[in-house]
């Protein structure tokens, strides 16, 4: 019920704004005035619909002021080759994505927006932003300069700050694992045409309403402070012109612990792999114990040349502390990989947005569209056998073929093969091998390992239907 209410009022929200398009048909240059629900006099100006690519927008005569939908519905399924798996996994289809955004530029440089999902039947707050853009000066040192607060991605991983829409692949690699997500703090970053450079620091996540209970759990008993995080990234792409670019990126992150940990002296490191279907973490440190700092370093190394491109990255993760999980090691370290390549079969062009020093929403070779294929490798390790954390390690293999309809409709096709180590067991709960007397085990120390490699290794297909408008 509070869901449906949430959503009335801002589609009510978005009618009222918009419903003085209707004055246009009174006098379609005049200023109006009228009184709003607060008493006070206002200037009633009108609002021009339009189409951006599909997208829905409304935009004052003068250009100050712009409000403009951005939804997104992703269906996905997923089937299971599973026959010779240690653990049952099950076929199915989700709604992957039900996002419902509104988006505002107001008196030119100033920004609003809220970004909610209602995938999985729940309301998860993403983007709530509001930033000043100097970029819309036309002199001066700051003119390449954007500042934000609120609750938004941290500005790590080409891959991760990517939007969900212009994917290559539908699920992000393994090292996601280890990328900072959404988080509320203050963040500003610049670019010019050679190179991009964004900092920020953040505070707790805030997203949904179990990381929300820990704070106030780790505040009201604890007395604890909310810790922060100082996350950095810098781009060059010597080479960038309308048929190609060349990207070489590093970030940094260094992160304390906070109240929206589930243990607030703890960390943990799990992630699904590649896919939302199977909801098994195979991938699972469980909680690292006395934990004081984190720090996670990232390199990304990209390029493109009309429709062909590819796309990597490498992160280390170090986690330190006193004694962690009482294995007398201060540190724990842990990486992951990934590496991506794809061809745009029928004379489409990859192009970069130099904004945010990422890819962008490709340009389709057709007017019936584009059809694209890729390939892409990439492992992670989270087994530091000294500190005694045994989280698992994995290797994915992925092709896929997407079908751009047109600027608002993707179909995507992905098959994957998933090969986990022994380590990988769930922090306990899943079968990864045999033990000496041919029975399936779930602890990794007992596993024989005479008929071969253990760990769980299983392929399936994917598939996802995406509108966004």
């Amino acid at each position: 019920m509070n869901k449906i209410l949430l959503i009335s009022a801002i589609i009510l929200s978005i009618i009222l704004s918009t419903k003085i398009v209707s004055a246009q048909e009174a006098d379609s240059t005049a200023h109006q005035f009228f009184r709003n629900q607060y008493g006070l006099l206002v200037d009633l100006q009108p609002l021009e619909p339009e189409s951006w690519n599909g997208i829905i927008s409304f935009r004052s005569k003068d250009k100050t002021y712009r409000l403009w939908l951005d939804n997104r519905v992703y269906i996905d399924g997923a089937y299971f080759f599973d026959n010779n798996t240690y653990n049952a996994i099950g076929n199915g289809l989700t709604v992957r994505r039900a996002r419902f955004a509104v988006k505002a530029t107001l008196h030119n440089n100033w920004y609003g927006e809220i970004d909610l999902d209602f995938a999985g039947s729940e309301v998860e707050m993403k983007d709530m932003i509001i930033g000043y853009n100097f970029s819309l000066n036309k002199d001066g040192f700051l003119k390449n300069v954007k500042i934000k607060a609120g609750n938004f991605k941290e500005t790590f991983s080409m891959e991760y700050t990517t939007t969900s829409r212009y994917l290559t692949f539908i699920e992000r690699s393994l090292t996601k694992t280890f990328v900072p997500g959404r988080t509320l703090g203050l963040q500003t970053q610049m670019n010019s045409n050679r190179f991009f450079l964004g900092a920020g620091v953040s505070f707790n996540d805030v997203g949904d309403s179990e990381v929300t209970a820990w704070s106030k759990d780790n505040n009201k008993k604890r007395g604890m402070d909310e810790g922060y995080s100082v996350t950095g990234r810098l781009v060059g792409y010597p080479i960038i012109n309308d048929n190609s670019v060349l990207h070489i990126g590093v970030a940094a992150s260094y992160r304390t612990p906070k109240t929206s940990w589930e243990i607030s002296d703890g960390y943990r490191y799990s992630t699904r792999s590649l896919t939302s279907i199977n909801r098994k973490k195979y991938l699972d440190t469980d909680d690292i114990s006395n934990v004081e700092s984190l720090r996670l370093i990232g390199f990304e190394l990209a390029g493109a040349y009309k429709n062909f491109m590819f796309q990597s990255e490498y992160m280390m993760q170090r986690v330190s502390g006193t004694s962690l999980n009482k294995s007398g090691q201060n540190a724990a370290n842990f990486d992951g990989a990934y590496i991506q390549a794809a061809w745009l079969i029928f004379g489409g062009h990859y192009r970069y947005n130099t904004a945010e020093a990422e890819f962008t929403q490709i340009s389709r070779g057709q007017t019936w569209g584009d059809i694209e294929l890729a390939v892409r490798y990439d492992y992670i390790s989270l087994n530091d056998f000294d500190a005694k954390v045994y989280g698992g390690g994995a290797n994915g293999f992925t092709i896929g073929t997407n079908y751009y309809v047109n600027s608002n409709v993707k179909i995507m096709l992905n098959y994957s093969l998933l090969d986990h180590d022994r380590y990988a067991n769930g922090k306990g709960k899943l079968y990864t091998g045999y033990d000496s007397n041919g029975n399936l085990t779930k602890d990794w120390s007992k596993i024989d390992t005479s008929e071969g490699a253990p760990g769980e290794k299983f392929g399936f297909v994917a598939l996802r239907l995406e509108v966004d408008f």
